[in-house]
C-alpha cells in the first residue's frame, strides 16, 4: 500500500479528499496542501518538512492508521483542518483557534506584514501613531500583527463574543504581548472608548445569498462573525455611522469586504475611499482617512449626497493606493 512511506500517505489523503469533494479556504486551497498539513501535524513533524524530497520515509503502521483516522474525521465532520489541529497560520505566524472563532485568513495580515517596506497603509501612519484598534478581532490574530509590525503602538482588541476573547487572550499570552495588547469586550463602538491613530477592521459581512449557499466547512464557524445582514453591509453601517467618533485627526479605517464590493458602493455610494492591493486583488480591502469620513457625515446631515466633484471636493481618494499619492482624486483604470 503506497500509504506504508510519508509521501504515500500525503497522496493518498490528497485524493480521498479530492474525491470527498471537502472544500478549502482555512489556510489551503487544495488538496494536496491540506492533506500534507494533516499528515504531518498528525506524525508530529515540522509543517516545514520536505515531503517530497523525503517522502521514501517509512510510517509505522499505528501512525499510519492515526492519519487515516484524522483524515476520515475531516470529511465526515466537514469541519475546517483548523479546527481538528487547533493550530492556524498567517503569514508565518502561529495561532490557537478552535470553533469559538472563525480560521483567520483576513486579507488584511498581508499589509500589516509588507510593513514598513512595501506597506499601502504606510503613506497613512507617522510618528503620530501610537493607539490602534483592531475590531472584530476574533481570535485576535491582526492585533498580534500589529503589534510585532509596530513595537510602538499599543493595541486594543475588540469583539462581542465573550468566547473569542477567551481565545483572543490565549494568543496575546503565546506571542508574550500582554503589555501592548488589551482585550475588550464590545458590541461594535458600544464599549469603546476614546481615539485611534489607527483602526483594523474584519467584520462580518457575508450576504444573507451567499450565507446560504456557504460549504459545510463555512458553516462550521461561528455565524455571527459571517453573517452581514442581506446586502453584507449591516455591520459597516453602524462602524462607519460612528467611526468618525474614534479616530484622531489623522486616524485611518482599514476596512476589509471580501467580495461585497458592489454592495458596498451601493450603501456607501458617496464615500470617498482608498482601495489597496492584496492577493485577492483591488476589491476586497479599503481605507477611510478621518476627512473622508467627516466630508461624508457632513453631506449626508445636509440630506444632499453630492458625488465628490474633480478638483476641491471629497477629501481622500478614490483610487487604487499606488496610483497616486493620498488625497488623489483619480481612479485607477
Amino acid at each position: 500500500m503506497s500509504g506504508d512511506t510519508l509521501a504515500g500517505l500525503i497522496t493518498d489523503a490528497a485524493q480521498r479528499l479530492e474525491r470527498a469533494g471537502v472544500a478549502f479556504g482555512h489556510g489551503t486551497t487544495n488538496a494536496r496542501d491540506e492533506a500534507a498539513w494533516l499528515v504531518l501535524w498528525r506524525l508530529g513533524l515540522p509543517l516545514d518538512t520536505d515531503w517530497i524530497r523525503n517522502g521514501h520515509q517509512p510510517i509505522d503502521p499505528d501512525a499510519a492508521w492515526q492519519v487515516q483516522a484524522l483524515i476520515e474525521e475531516r470529511i465526515r465532520t466537514r469541519k475546517p483542518a483548523a479546527y481538528l489541529t487547533g493550530e492556524a497560520w498567517l503569514q508565518g505566524v502561529p495561532f490557537y483557534v478552535d470553533e469559538r472563532v472563525i480560521v483567520p485568513r483576513s486579507l488584511i495580515a498581508e499589509l500589516i506584514a509588507a510593513a514598513p517596506q512595501a506597506d499601502p497603509i504606510d503613506p497613512w501612519l507617522g510618528p503620530h501613531t501610537h493607539r490602534v484598534l483592531d475590531l472584530c478581532t476574533g481570535n485576535g490574530s491582526l492585533a498580534v500583527l500589529a503589534a510585532m509590525a509596530w513595537p510602538e503602538v499599543q493595541v486594543d482588541a475588540a469583539d462581542i463574543s465573550a468566547d473569542a476573547l477567551q481565545v483572543a487572550r490565549r494568543n496575546v499570552v503565546r506571542h508574550g504581548l500582554q503589555d501592548r495588547i488589551r482585550l475588550l469586550q464590545s458590541d461594535g463602538w458600544r464599549g469603546i472608548e476614546g481615539r485611534y491613530d489607527l483602526v483594523l477592521c474584519n467584520p462580518p459581512y457575508v450576504n444573507r445569498l451567499s450565507m446560504a449557499t456557504l460549504p459545510p466547512e463555512f458553516r462550521a464557524e461561528p455565524a455571527l462573525a459571517l453573517d452581514g445582514g442581506d446586502d453584507g453591509m449591516d455591520f459597516v453601517r453602524h462602524l462607519l455611522a460612528h467611526a468618525l467618533q474614534h479616530l484622531n485627526p489623522d486616524g485611518v479605517l482599514v476596512l476589509e469586504i471580501g467580495h461585497e464590493r458592489p454592495h458596498f458602493e451601493r450603501a456607501f455610494a458617496h464615500l470617498p475611499v482608498v482601495w489597496l492591493r492584496t492577493s485577492a486583488g483591488d476589491d476586497a480591502v479599503l481605507l477611510i482617512t478621518h476627512d473622508a469620513l467627516a466630508w461624508w457625515a457632513a453631506a449626508a446631515a445636509d440630506a444632499q449626497q453630492p458625488a465628490a466633484p474633480a478638483t476641491g471636493g471629497a477629501p481622500g481618494s478614490t483610487a487604487t493606493a499606488g496610483d497616486g499619492t493620498p488625497g488623489d482624486t483619480r481612479r485607477a483604470p
